[in-house]
């Protein structure tokens, strides 16, 4: 199939065809009551210059790759508007951090309307850091680099590691510099701007129910409610009461299948906030996330989070349970019966065990022989790993290797054990916070030589599971040092490393290696802001 420039392909627009908009010059901050979006354009900006591309999304959505400028890159920048574009800004609203902040909407983000895949699926087009929007509130609408790139790297890392997530086809330099104070501390300084253009099936979110839900436009939800089932769930069955029950259950599903994902690999969001839920269970809005470098369910990158650590590694599975409900109340007022969407709240619960019990279970090398014994070698695990402060990613990726391998001699386990813990350590060993695992590792083997797999077998399935390649803050940092210096070397080459981050690679072992000592207090790589 033959394919296109991006300013050249034809756009959809079912959003905005379908749902009540206003057409209304004014892109100035204010209340839009009545209406789904505002139609609106994107702010010119003075050079745009591609800086980074996703050939295997744009091979999906059949576009050709832009040469670094041009009009397909005037596109992706918002100085290009086509004839079948109808961009516009969704209206929504939501709660941060726990406190319902009212309308909130696209305040920097413009869908330019929707494409139609090689494989006939439909994808949404969305620029990130476009310019100001009705929703704007006192922002100028804009985005800088480091914050687009960040988002660019890790909604394409995040797809080749398996996680539920929206995707991200580039990542264009605007020109222009953008103020901004990253921590909020009255340190305002010029940054280089960006647009990343982000792709999903829809960017629809649990707060544009909340939205009508709260403002009293039951048409509007309804309106809303349909049109998502009919383009994103028609499995459930044509809309309708029995239908917005059974739909979202299987909101409550996906949701919880994203967020064992989340766990399974170490990420954590941030910034968790129900205007930052998919309502199709995807990762949406990276901003301040992180990884798990030293295990620890207590942390947050989000200086915001600080002092609650709302948002914290082990307080996600409950958040998103917390979010699904403020869904609930807003989709209760299409049901006769609100209760009957509790059931959904049993789906989440239910799925999410048993979602992050077989991930869990794969990254052991394990197969369902005792679900009992299984469950708390697991549950000991994780607070083994919390005791130690071992890095996650690390430690499983080794035990992939050492485990399978003492299947097959016998007389070395402490030895390759105080090994593993070794290449894990951010504390030196001998340490007392390692006697958990080490008491738990024999106790694993023992379980492991249960298995009737040949431990080449097992030491393939477990590499499968566990990756030795993921986003860790720092990684992002260099490759944002280096693009603000002109140098794209280390943002190309880390993104070829995170397209296949279960392969070993060992040319480029230094992007597994643990956070080093000058990353452990740097802006940007222990600690993030909502600032971008």
């Amino acid at each position: 199939m033959p394919t296109l420039p991006v300013d050249q392909a034809a756009f959809r627009n079912s959003f905005v065809d379908e749902l009540r908009g206003e057409d209304n010059p004014n892109r100035g901050s204010r209340q839009v009551p009545g209406y789904a979006y505002s139609r609106v354009l994107p702010t010119p900006v003075a050079a745009p210059r591609l800086l980074a591309w996703s050939d295997d999304l744009a091979a999906t959505l059949g576009l050709t790759r832009p040469t670094e400028r041009g009009a397909a890159v005037d596109a992706l920048a918002g100085n290009l508007v086509t004839d079948t574009m109808k961009p516009f800004a969704a209206r929504y609203a939501g709660h941060q951090f726990g406190n319902w902040a009212g309308q909130l909407g696209d305040g920097r983000a413009i869908s330019l309307g929707e494409l139609i895949a090689t494989d006939g699926s439909t994808w949404e087009l969305q620029l990130k850091g476009a310019g100001p929007t009705p929703y704007s509130r006192r922002a100028d609408g804009r985005a800088v680099l480091r914050s687009s790139l960040r988002e660019f790297l890790c909604s394409e890392a995040m797809h080749y590691l398996g996680v539920p997530t929206t995707r991200a086809l580039s990542l264009v330099a605007t020109g222009d510099d953008v103020v901004r104070d990253m921590f909020y501390n009255g340190n305002q300084r010029p940054e280089p701007g960006a647009i990343v253009a982000r792709v999903a099936p829809t960017f629809v979110r649990f707060g544009n129910f909340q939205m009508f839900a709260a403002s009293g436009e039951l048409e509007n939800l309804r309106s809303l409610a349909d049109y998502v089932i009919r383009h994103h769930y028609p499995e459930v069955g044509e809309p309708g009461p029995e239908v917005y029950v059974r739909w979202y259950e299987e909101i409550c599903r996906r949701t919880a299948v994203m967020v064992a994902h989340w766990m399974s690999v170490g990420f954590v969001h941030g910034v968790m906030n129900t205007d930052n839920m998919s309502i199709l269970g995807l990762t949406i809005d990276y901003g301040p996330y992180g990884w798990l470098e030293p295990y620890d369910p207590d942390w947050t990158p989000n200086t915001t989070d600080f002092g609650y650590r709302r948002y914290a590694f082990g307080q996600q599975p409950q958040v998103a349970l917390w979010n699904l409900a403020r869904l609930a109340e807003a989709l209760a007022l299409l049901v006769p019966e609100p209760n009957a969407l509790r059931a959904g709240f049993d789906c989440y619960t239910q799925t999410l065990a048993g979602t992050r019990y077989r991930l869990m279970l794969g990254k052991l090398g394990l197969t369902q022989r005792a679900p009992e014994e299984d469950e708390q070698l697991i549950n000991d695990l994780l607070e083994a790993l919390a005791e130690a402060g071992a890095d996650m990613t690390i430690f499983f990726r080794q035990l992939s290797h050492v485990a399978p391998a003492l299947l097959a001699t016998a007389g070395a386990e402490e030895a390759r054990f105080q090994e593993l813990l070794v290449a894990a350590a951010y504390t030196p060993l001998p340490h007392p916070a390692y006697a958990p695992l080490l008491e738990w590792l024999p106790r694993y083997l023992a379980r492991l030589r249960q298995e009737t797999a040949a431990p080449a077998d097992i030491n393939t399935r477990m590499l499968a599971a566990n990756p030795k390649y993921v986003l860790r803050n720092y990684l992002a940092q260099n490759a944002i040092q280096a693009a603000e210096k002109g140098d794209l070397s280390y943002l190309n080459t880390l993104m070829q490393v995170l397209k296949t981050p279960f392969a070993e690679q060992p040319e480029h072992e230094e992007f597994a290696a643990k956070r080093p000592d000058w990353a452990w207090d740097l802006p940007g790589c222990a600690t993030l802001s909502c600032s971008s």
